[in-house]
């Protein structure tokens, strides 16, 4: 599994996903701040989501900041997850995003590509295009075990997962 995650993240800087560094970024401004701003989580979410990035601007300015904050705060990932879905703009697969940026050695980015590489490699079961945040504790418990195994944090297993499938799908996306 070690060569299996180091390959794919060599595939990774290949791909359309998010960028690893700048991702690293948000996640300084948010252990410096101890909040994001909205401005902050619009960037993060036109980098991990461009076409769902508009609808971080409904969020009042004090609520991305209640939350960000909060989040900080709660224990679990189902709740972390649900906490900021509740923000406009931020699905589990955005939210995912947030959490990885604060704490990389605990969390991943996941999505659809994610979900198909661990169904192929038998840790889930069943097609999914949308995710919500039980589906995330789904994924989230086999990357951090991959993670375990090979010494790799749970965000690059999480790269690695996305570029695997990149790699090795056949036809569209959905």
């Amino acid at each position: 599994m070690e060569e299996f995650v180091a390959k794919n993240l060599d595939r990774y800087a290949d791909t359309q996903g998010l960028v690893p560094e700048r991702l690293a970024e948000f996640g300084e401004q948010y252990r410096e701040q101890g909040h994001l701003t909205r401005e902050q989580l619009y960037d993060l979410a036109f980098e991990s989501s461009t076409r769902s990035a508009y609808h971080v601007e409904s969020n009042p300015k004090a609520r991305c900041i209640e939350v960000t904050q909060n989040v900080r705060r709660v224990e679990g990932d189902f709740s972390k997850i649900r906490l900021i879905s509740g923000l406009s703009g931020f699905k589990a697969p955005t939210a995912s995003a947030v959490l990885t940026a604060l704490d990389p050695g605990r969390h991943a980015v996941v999505d659809t590509r994610v979900w198909a590489s661990l169904e192929r490699l038998e840790h889930v079961e069943g097609r999914k295009e949308s995710f919500d945040a039980a589906d995330y504790v789904t994924m989230i418990e086999p990357i951090r075990e991959i993670a375990q195994a090979t010494g790799y944090s749970p965000a690059e297993v999480g790269y690695a997962l996305f570029a695997y499938d990149e790699h090795v799908r056949e036809g569209t996306l959905h």
